[in-house]
C-alpha cells in the first residue's frame, strides 16, 4: 500500500491539528454558546485550513516527484475530504435528535461535542489503521467494502426521512439497565455522587450515544475513502480534517436541518456509486477526477433541490 506522507509531513499534520484544537478549545471554554455566525466562521476556517493542507501536499509532491503524482494525490485528498464531510451530515442529524430528546441546552451541547469529536478522532485513527492493514493483507476485502457500500446506500435511500424513536434505541435501553442515571441535568457534569453512590447524568448518556453513532458512521465512510485511495496518509488526513470541522458544522446546520431533508437520497447515491466503483475496478477504471466530479455534483444538486423543495412546500402550506 502506497503512502505519500513521510515523517515530517505527519508531523506537520499533527501540529496543525493540535494548534487548531488548542485555539478552538482554550479560547472559548466548554460551556460557550455558539452562535450561527461564529459557527459559520469556524466552519469556513476549518475548510480553508483543510484546503491549504491539500495545496501544501500538492506543492510538496510536485517539487519532489512530478505534476501527475501531485495532481492525483491532491485530487484523492479533496475527494476523500468531500466524501467524509458529506457523510458526516448524517451525524449532525443524529446529534440534533439526541440533544432534542434529552433536552440538552445549546451551551452544554458544545461540551458534549468537544469530547465527542476528540473521541471520534482517536476512534477514526484506530479504525483507519485496521482498515489499511486489512486492505494490505487481504485485498479481496475491497469487494466486501464495495458490496457493503451498495447495500448501505440502498438502505439509506429506503429509510430516508423516516423518523427514528430514540426511546426504542437498544443502546439507550442497555445504558438504562446498567447505569444509575439521574432524571435531570446537573450543570455541565457527566457524573455526580450522592450519598456515596455514583450517578451518571443525561449528559454522559448523550456523550456515549454520540461516540457510538460515530463508530457506526465510520463503518460507512472509511470503506468509501478506501474506494478512492489506498494511501493511508491521504485516507487519514482527509478523514480527520473533515471530522474536526464537524462540531462547527453542527451548530451551523442546527437551525437549518429541515432545509436538507432530501440530502439522505444524495448520500445514498454517492455510497452506491462508490461501492459500484470498488466492485467493477478490475474491469472498469473510473478516474479519480470523475469520482470527485460525481460526488460534488450529486451532493450540490441534492442540497440545492432540497432547499428549493422545502421553500416550495413552505410557501404552498
Amino acid at each position: 500500500m502506497s503512502m505519500s506522507g513521510n515523517w515530517w509531513l505527519w508531523g506537520i499534520f499533527a501540529l496543525i491539528v493540535t494548534a487548531m484544537l488548542a485555539v478552538d478549545l482554550l479560547m472559548r471554554g466548554d460551556t460557550h454558546k455558539v452562535s450561527m455566525k461564529e459557527a459559520a466562521l469556524w466552519s469556513m476556517l476549518w475548510v480553508l485550513v483543510s484546503l491549504l493542507f491539500g495545496a501544501g501536499l500538492w506543492a510538496y509532491l510536485y517539487t519532489t516527484q512530478d505534476l501527475a503524482v501531485a495532481n492525483n494525490k491532491a485530487t484523492e485528498f479533496l475527494t476523500g475530504y468531500l466524501i467524509e464531510k458529506s457523510l458526516s451530515v448524517d451525524n449532525v442529524f443524529v446529534w440534533l435528535t439526541l440533544f432534542g430528546f434529552f433536552g440538552i441546552p445549546p451551551e452544554l451541547q458544545r461540551r458534549v461535542l468537544i469530547y465527542g469529536v476528540l473521541g471520534a478522532v482517536v476512534l477514526r485513527v484506530i479504525i483507519i489503521l485496521i482498515g489499511a492493514w486489512l486492505v494490505k493483507n487481504f485485498e479481496w476485502i475491497l469487494y466486501v467494502f464495495g458490496a457493503f457500500l451498495v447495500f448501505t446506500g440502498g438502505k439509506m435511500a429506503w429509510s430516508a426521512n423516516k423518523q427514528s424513536n430514540v426511546e426504542d434505541n437498544r443502546l439507550l435501553r442497555w445504558l438504562r439497565g446498567h447505569l444509575r442515571i439521574t432524571q435531570s441535568l446537573h450543570g455541565n457534569r457527566f457524573t455526580i455522587r450522592e450519598q456515596g453512590i455514583l450517578w451518571a447524568t443525561p449528559l454522559l448518556v448523550v456523550l456515549i450515544m454520540v461516540e457510538v453513532s460515530d463508530i457506526i458512521f465510520a463503518v460507512d465512510s472509511i470503506p468509501a475513502i478506501f474506494a478512492i485511495t489506498r494511501d493511508t496518509f491521504i485516507v487519514l488526513t482527509s478523514n480527520i480534517f473533515a471530522i474536526l470541522g464537524l462540531r462547527a458544522m453542527y451548530f451551523l446546520f442546527a437551525g437549518l436541518a429541515e432545509r436538507f431533508s432530501l440530502l439522505d437520497y444524495g448520500l445514498a447515491v454517492v455510497l452506491v456509486f462508490i461501492g459500484t466503483k470498488l466492485l467493477i475496478e478490475p474491469w472498469v477504471h473510473i478516474p479519480i477526477g470523475w469520482s470527485l466530479a460525481v460526488v460534488a455534483v450529486v451532493i450540490s444538486a441534492t442540497m440545492a433541490f432540497s432547499w428549493y423543495w422545502t421553500d416550495r412546500h413552505a410557501t404552498s402550506s
